[in-house]
């Protein structure tokens, strides 16, 4: 496929120009790496739940396909079309996630999906990014109109979540929207005094946290000390790494999937540091650290705060789940049901990852934001 010429005024031709290709790259790569390690990963867990081999091969490449559609869709929409978009997706995920609460599947104790004919949802996913994005124009009009009105409705929508969140159990992901929220209010002007005050309250939701939820608890617990809970999976995946090496034992060669239940999604870090080694979990690293950063660096130029806002928590929200899921696989974190964005078996979350990744590329194209749809 050619490449458009400068002169192309068509769409694609603008878009071409005025997307972070690097970024689109990057993006790519890990949708790429996302096929070759459910190739690697997923067979082992199928044929444990005696399922056929292919069977989350088949549907993780229909998730990547429509993720990587909506990639290049959304990161052709203006600065206002992804902000209307977010508003009405966020309604739409916030009242699916309050119906998983009676109507929801419930799942190792969770109760986070709704069961659809071949597919589970997971709507909470996609409360991230679009909160992000909400989070940002209500602290946007805030500076605008130096009212507290819209902070008042920040709040609100956040304890909302968090409640919600905290009723499912989805701790995880109660301390990303968490992170992201603070991340957000700082970058809009936040009195320091305010920001300890939350950092504060959020260290004693935490701790209610630990006193109410006992799957919370003994995670936290066998995490803090190696004497108590069960350490199986952990240790497997350790093992796993050091099987692994620098260069890894070779595509096909480990075994940890075997032993693992969700080695194709929480654990897919460990089956690719067993099979592909250092070398490519360095890259994989270096991949997503290099989409963070390149972010960050293309919004110091950005003088629309709306934009500035939006894109840091979108940015912050994966990096923060990737650091999770790595984080965990390691021992460098308490284990938690994180998926790697693009990597990681998963439709909820290819989806949702693609929506925030759609909408960061359509917020930092150069020449602005509103210029396409």
């Amino acid at each position: 496929m050619a490449t458009p010429n400068r002169a192309d005024n068509s769409l694609p031709g603008r878009w071409w120009w005025s997307v972070d290709r690097w970024t689109l790259t990057a993006i790519f790569t890990l949708i790429g790496l996302g096929y070759v390690m459910m190739l690697a990963a997923s067979p082992a867990v199928a044929e444990r739940i005696h399922e056929s081999r292919d069977a989350f091969i088949l549907k993780q490449v229909v998730f990547l396909a429509i993720a990587s559609g909506l990639v290049i869709a959304l990161s052709l929409l203006s600065a206002r079309g992804v902000r209307r978009m977010s508003f009405a997706i966020f309604a739409m995920a916030l009242l699916l996630t309050f119906a998983t609460l009676f109507v929801g599947a419930s799942i190792k104790g969770a109760t986070r999906w709704i069961a659809l004919p071949g597919f589970s949802l997971q709507p909470s996913e996609f409360l991230k990014p679009c909160f992000a994005v909400v989070t940002a124009w209500l602290l946007a009009q805030w500076q605008r109109t130096g009212s507290f009105y819209e902070v008042g409705i920040a709040i609100g929508l956040y304890v909302v979540i968090a409640l919600l969140l905290k009723s499912q159990p989805d701790m995880g992901m109660l301390a990303v929207v968490t992170a992201v929220f603070l991340l957000q209010f700082v970058l809009a002007g936040l009195d320091l005094r305010l920001f300890v005050v939350g950092i504060g309250l959020a260290v004693l939701g935490g701790v209610g946290a630990y006193a109410v939820l006992p799957h919370f608890r003994y995670r936290l617990d066998s995490f803090l000390d190696p004497t108590k809970g069960d350490h199986y999976q952990i240790d497997r995946a350790l093992e796993a790494f050091g099987n692994g090496g620098v260069l890894g034992l070779g595509p096909g060669e480990g075994t940890v999937k075997d032993h693992l239940p969700d080695a194709h999604a929480d654990f897919v870090f460990a089956v690719m540091g067993e099979e592909f080694g250092l070398i490519l979990c360095t890259i994989m690293v270096l991949v997503f650290g290099f989409i963070v950063l390149r972010g960050f660096m293309r919004l110091l130029a950005e003088g629309d705060q709306f934009i500035v806002l939006a894109a840091s928590g979108l940015l912050s929200s994966f990096g923060l789940q990737a650091f999770i899921n790595m984080g965990s696989s390691i021992g460098l974190l308490p284990t938690k049901g994180m998926t790697l964005p693009f990597v990681s078996y998963g439709g909820s979350s290819a989806m949702a990852v693609a929506l925030g990744m759609g909408m960061l590329l359509a917020l930092t194209r150069r020449g602005g934001a509103g210029e396409l749809l």
